[in-house]
């Protein structure tokens, strides 16, 4: 009894000094949730100041705001303040201006600053991704399913093309006039390949071409060119990975893509009448923008899990319910939802940008510069071509469709992103990629405006023609008609 006794006190003080050491270590590695909250409220209030300032300036200057939005970022992000950084650009808590200013203002010390740093930046990081699902969401709710359907064909071919050129172009270029190795140069090419829907869709929305033709084309071709990025990203990364091509996880890729959006469609047309009659016989606060989002969330997740990108979910519930009665109601309750979340995303993707790989000055930059000035190019022209590959339709405005698809944006930021993590990458094609992202992401929205710009004012005009029915003439003889009794009045005064 006695040695019982005994192994029960040598248990229990074996425990009492070891709890502490437990307890401490998950002190350590859990952080404090209400200076994670305090972290991301800070995060918040930079991303919507630097989205309304940068978006401001750019609307008084006759540029999109969206680019404000992307400038606003850079200005609170890496390359400028750093209010705004990220763990996996390898910044620390200390290189957080909203983490120096917790510690100044609250409890926080530097042991912690650490766990809540990462906790913080994954919160802002996941509403950049809610942001833009919403934003392809709207954006879907915006277009016209029978249209982007009529446009189908010239769409995959302006995406084919703008897929192809600029993949066996670049990688050919890094591959006999760099002597680039073969993996980089791929992965290289690979990046090139992308479009960023949700930036092009953003300032066509702005500038009210995202119904028209050109708008559908470019709409519909950057959603299929996410499923063909997808594909080559999972070829690449294969590569990389195993030193040849899964042609079973490309054959699925490719399969999934297409019947998931095929179905949706589909499917979704039959079920949209029930959807109606479901909200209709709700009675709560907001059951239409629930329901729409239980929907769309639904979708991109169906996206996520075969391992496609959650944004075509998103877009492809946008196109079913905008086919609904609800549609104007519905892009109504939409709008404030967006006006929260989307600027977080590109706010997002302008922080993450680290503009120091443009100083010619670094040594290391300087061969990435000379790639990166044959990366821009071909990026560029590579898409700027697909859009004359549609013939026989010169009401087009072929230049708009291929300058649509430029901008790389997030689509391009992830494969330097997934390229650099696998180290298949070298510092120079690593910053030669970034750049190539950064000014094509840069120059896309005011080249888009501008392509359109000489277009607005005639077409304005047959157009206004074409809405009255041929009544111009009644239109003018009213307003002459006008004038005269006008002058009449005058003369009898």
């Amino acid at each position: 009894m006695a040695d019982a006794t005994a192994w029960v006190n040598l248990l229990t003080s074996i425990s009492s000094q070891s709890m502490p050491l437990l307890a401490t270590a998950e002190e350590s590695e859990a952080p404090d949730g209400t200076l994670v909250l305090a972290g991301v409220l800070l995060s918040l209030i930079a991303i919507y100041i630097a989205s309304k300032v940068g978006g401001e300036l750019c609307s008084r200057i006759n540029l999109p705001p969206v680019l404000g939005e992307l400038l606003g970022g850079v200005v609170v992000g890496t390359s400028a303040l750093q209010l705004l950084v990220f763990p996996d650009t390898g910044a620390l808590a200390s290189d957080s201006l909203i983490m120096n200013l917790l510690e100044r203002s609250t409890d926080l010390n530097p042991e912690e600053a650490e766990s809540v740093f990462e906790a913080q930046s994954e919160v802002i990081t996941v509403l950049s991704e809610l942001g833009v699902i919403i934003l392809l969401f709207e954006i879907g709710l915006e277009s016209d399913l029978q249209e982007l359907i009529r446009v189908g064909p010239q769409a995959a071919i302006v995406a084919v093309v703008g897929v192809i050129a600029p993949f066996v172009a670049g990688t050919a270029g890094l591959l006999y006039i760099f002597d680039i190795p073969t993996v980089p140069a791929v992965f290289a090419g690979a990046a090139l390949t992308a479009t960023s829907i949700g930036i092009t869709a953003k300032v066509l929305s702005e500038l009210g071409r995202l119904s028209a033709k050109e708008g559908q084309i470019i709409i519909g071709a950057a959603v299929l060119d996410d499923i063909l990025g997808i594909v080559i990203l999972a070829v690449v990364a294969s590569l990389v990975k195993t030193g040849e091509i899964q042609v079973g996880n490309i054959l699925y890729l490719v399969a999934s893509a297409g019947a998931f959006l095929i179905g949706v469609i589909i499917v979704g047309r039959f079920l949209g009448s029930y959807f109606v009659g479901l909200v209709n016989q709700m009675n709560t606060r907001g059951k239409l923008l629930l329901m729409a989002l239980v929907v769309a969330f639904t979708l991109a997740y169906v996206a996520t899990i075969i391992q496609l990108e959650a944004i075509l979910g998103a877009f492809a519930a946008g196109l079913v319910l905008a086919e609904t009665e609800k549609r104007k109601e519905l892009e109504e309750q939409v709008s404030p939802v967006a006006d929260i979340f989307v600027p977080v995303f590109f706010v997002y993707v302008g922080a993450k940008t680290d503009l120091s790989v443009l100083n010619p000055f670094v040594p290391s930059n300087r061969e990435g510069l000379i790639l990166a000035a044959f990366l821009i190019l071909v990026a560029i022209v590579g898409k700027a071509i697909s859009g004359f590959t549609i013939f026989g339709q010169p009401e087009l405005n072929k230049l708009s469709i291929g300058v649509g698809m430029i901008p790389r944006g997030e689509v391009g930021l992830v494969f330097a992103g997934v390229g650099s993590a696998s180290g298949a990458l070298s510092e120079s094609t690593d910053a030669a990629i970034i750049v190539m992202v950064i000014l094509t992401t840069f120059i896309a929205p005011p080249l888009l405006r501008f392509v359109f710009k000489e277009e607005a004012a005639v077409p304005a005009q047959g157009t206004a023609s074409e809405l009255t029915g041929g009544k111009t003439e009644s239109v003018t003889s009213s307003s002459e008609a006008g004038e005269t009794e006008t002058a009449q009045e005058q003369n009898k005064s």
